[in-house]
């Protein structure tokens, strides 16, 4: 057996061990069922996480992603593919890309939004832009952020700015997928565009917009190709390019929002196929497969974990909590 082998086969192994321990749908129920917010954050023990009963908004923001960090960290020292984190370290990059660019729009100070998960610390990212160091970034980000200040500075509209980063992210994703050669991966970027630009496409057509609209949010790479996308024009025709797919629920639920349906229950069905793609890498014994669901499963539990405490702290009403959240991967 080859060392790099041998190495996933280890990594893997540790993590199938820590996945009795993620939060799963029954735990995510019975915090929301707690009569407070102190107890349902004790009831996050079971998973590893800290006493957070006495935490508050911010406090539970900066454990979390603590814990984020500190496992990306770890696999990123452990994983034979040093790049793999990279797979979830992206969205980070550009979410603060994005929130630099707006910011700067409307003239206020972007540090209290940045994270320091992506590729390059947030702070550092912000400093780079500001002096127009675009070429000590990774290339397609400093690319994409340039073309966004330009875009910016020619329309004022940092909405124009968001397409531009939006199209790099999946650019890089895509670009992952292939330097790491793994089929796996390539079919999870593959599935996540095919989700982002269904979203897109339901919004679109709800708020109005014309096809020029339409071409400008979305992107390349999906199963359903965009000129097929542009071409659909109402929503039997949306909901019809989906049929047969894993996104075949998300569209008629698409169909229905555009009608009057939910919007939230289209959203988290879009975000559910992602989750089913996800799953079938328990069916790995090891390998890269096993790593990249493992650190999907526990992006999923933060965002998740994020919700119910910071909805319980606000008194959101459980219900509307429930609504909200995505399946578990555990």
């Amino acid at each position: 057996m080859s060392t790099k082998k041998e190495a996933y086969l280890c990594l893997s192994a540790m993590l199938r061990a820590r996945e009795p321990r993620l939060l799963n749908d029954e735990r995510a129920g019975r915090m929301l069922d707690a009569a407070s917010y102190e107890e349902a954050a004790k009831l996050l023990a079971d998973c590893g996480y800290p006493d957070m009963s006495h935490a508050t908004a911010s406090e539970v923001e900066q454990i979390l992603a603590e814990r984020r960090n500190e496992l990306f960290g770890e696999i990123g020292r452990l994983s034979p593919d040093k790049e793999l984190v990279d797979v979830f370290k992206l969205k980070y990059d550009y979410h603060n890309a994005k929130a630099i660019i707006k910011s700067e729009a409307v003239g206020v100070d972007a540090k209290r939004l940045l994270s320091d998960a992506g590729r390059v610390p947030g702070e550092k990212l912000l400093e780079l832009y500001n002096e127009e160091h675009f070429s000590r970034m990774p290339p397609i980000l400093g690319k994409a952020m340039a073309d966004a200040k330009a875009v910016l500075a020619r329309t004022a509209n940092p909405q124009l700015s968001d397409f531009v980063l939006d199209r790099a992210w999946f650019e890089e994703l895509r670009a992952l997928a292939e330097k790491l050669d793994n089929d796996f991966l390539r079919g999870y970027a593959e599935i996540l565009t095919d989700s982002a630009n269904l979203k897109s496409a339901v919004r679109t057509l709800r708020m109005g917009k014309n096809q020029d609209f339409l071409a400008e949010v979305l992107v390349e790479g999906g199963s359903v190709s965009v000129q097929r996308i542009i071409a659909a024009g109402d929503r039997e025709s949306l909901a019809a390019l989906y049929a047969h797919t894993p996104l075949e629920k998300a569209a008629q639920l698409g169909a229905e929002a555009l009608s009057g349906g939910s919007m939230t229950a289209f959203e988290r069905a879009c975000d559910n196929a992602v989750n089913d793609c996800l799953r079938s890498a328990k069916l790995i014994s090891y390998g890269p497969e096993a790593v990249i669901a493992y650190l999907f499963a526990v992006e999923g539990e933060i965002q998740a974990v994020r919700m119910i405490l910071t909805g319980r702290l606000a008194g959101v009403k459980p219900q509307t909590i429930r609504e909200r959240l995505r399946d578990l991967y555990a």
